[in-house]
């Protein structure tokens, strides 16, 4: 075999990723540490978005002893919890009252837009107390059901039950002599009320 043969002119060898990250990186910021600083840590509290950059090692032991909430008071870090509930956005009471308030435990100096949330549009009246309940469409069908019984979409299911035994009593054959005009308007009646109990509104 040739010292310099064509199989061995083919062969490649690739780069090391994390050589070269660590040869790009800064000095770990642990006192002491000469390792590349390839890993971030967060600096604390009130300085979210800085960052210590430490070796891989130095990066774990700082985790280990890292608390967001040092040296903060109790009570600050209870409605820090009740907050992030919402994900810090403002909550407002439901109920009955005339008009849409902010409620007391919503934190009023917060920055951004907030205030925004105070003068919330409330377009479908959702909370601003109990409607009127809409009168029901009635949908074409059971409309001339309806019609056919005598009775508007205000009616109740015991004003279409009433409705349908007095007029089956009314039509009857046998209470007509079977009379065919009054044979035909028991039937549509019959009819009616199928529909109208098909629906479920009696």
């Amino acid at each position: 075999m040739k010292p310099y043969s064509k199989y061995f002119e083919k062969i490649r060898v690739r780069p090391d990723p994390e050589a070269e990250l660590k040869s790009r990186a800064p000095r770990c910021q642990w006192d002491g540490c000469g390792e590349a600083g390839t890993h971030r840590a967060p600096v604390g509290r009130m300085k979210e978005g800085e960052y210590f950059k430490f070796c891989f090692d130095h990066v774990r032991e700082y985790n280990k002893g890292f608390n967001y909430f040092s040296g903060v008071p109790d009570s600050e870090i209870a409605r820090f919890q009740k907050e992030a509930m919402t994900g810090h956005r403002p909550t407002w009471k439901m109920g009955a009252s005339g008009g849409t308030r902010s409620s007391p435990d919503f934190a009023q100096q917060r920055s951004g837009r907030a205030g925004y949330h105070n003068r919330m549009r409330d377009p479908f009246n959702l909370f601003n107390g109990p409607k009127e309940p809409r009168e029901r469409k009635a949908k074409p069908l059971e409309a001339k059901a309806l019609e056919t019984l005598g009775l508007t979409t205000k009616a109740t299911g015991a004003d279409i039950k009433a409705r349908y035994k007095e007029l089956v009593k009314r039509h009857h054959p046998d209470a007509n002599g079977g009379d065919r005009g009054s044979e035909d308007r028991f039937r549509d009646v019959l009819q009616a009320y199928r529909v109208l109990k098909q629906a479920g509104l009696c």
